[in-house]
């Protein structure tokens, strides 16, 4: 594993690809205890949670059904701010258990403007499940209930998470290296 370039910056390995494997498999272990005998529907953020969303529900035994929506708050390495809503949910989530799959929270904005839509649908249960989490970086505090990772607060690339546009297909996760 070397240092990859994407557009202008350079990525050194980060997380291999057997270790998100087996935190992911760990997780939907952790889901299929906890979500016995219920039917979740699972909710992906796009576009950064579709390698993990798939790879989750590959292991899950439950029955379960999944969604996506796709939430867009990020221009090239940083934060815009804003959470736009660009693909919405067409599913009734009232009475149901509900688990977003999440790619990363970081500063916990685009999920705290999106979790109080899912809440006025009334779900018995709301989860969320992310792969990981830069706690340095969090200006909205979210409760996370399965977590893949903590993480510092860099800038990542790969397995879902993009550098305007490229990388989501790399099958692990790379930092970006800071330059003197």
């Amino acid at each position: 594993m070397s240092v990859i370039q994407v557009h202008d910056k350079k990525f050194q390995p980060y997380i291999g690809e057997a270790e998100l494997q087996l935190r992911i498999k760990e997780m939907a272990a952790l889901l299929n205890k906890d979500l016995e005998g219920e039917r979740p529907l699972f909710i992906a953020i796009l576009n950064g949670s579709f390698m993990f969303a798939a790879d989750i529900f590959k292991h899950l035994t439950i029955e379960a059904e999944i969604s996506f929506i796709k939430l867009v708050s990020y221009k090239g390495t940083k934060s815009s701010g804003n959470v736009i809503t660009a693909i919405g949910l067409d599913e009734d989530l009232f009475g149901r258990t509900v688990v977003i799959l999440e790619d990363i929270v970081d500063t916990g904005r685009t999920l705290s403007q999106f979790l109080p839509q899912l809440e006025h649908q009334q779900p018995k249960k709301l989860m969320i499940a992310s792969l990981l989490t830069k706690p340095e970086a969090v200006i909205h505090p979210i409760k996370i209930d399965y977590l893949g990772f903590s993480v510092p607060d860099k800038f990542l690339l790969g397995y879902g998470l993009d550098y305007d546009g490229l990388g989501r297909n790399l099958p692990q996760i790379y930092q970006l290296v800071e330059m003197p």
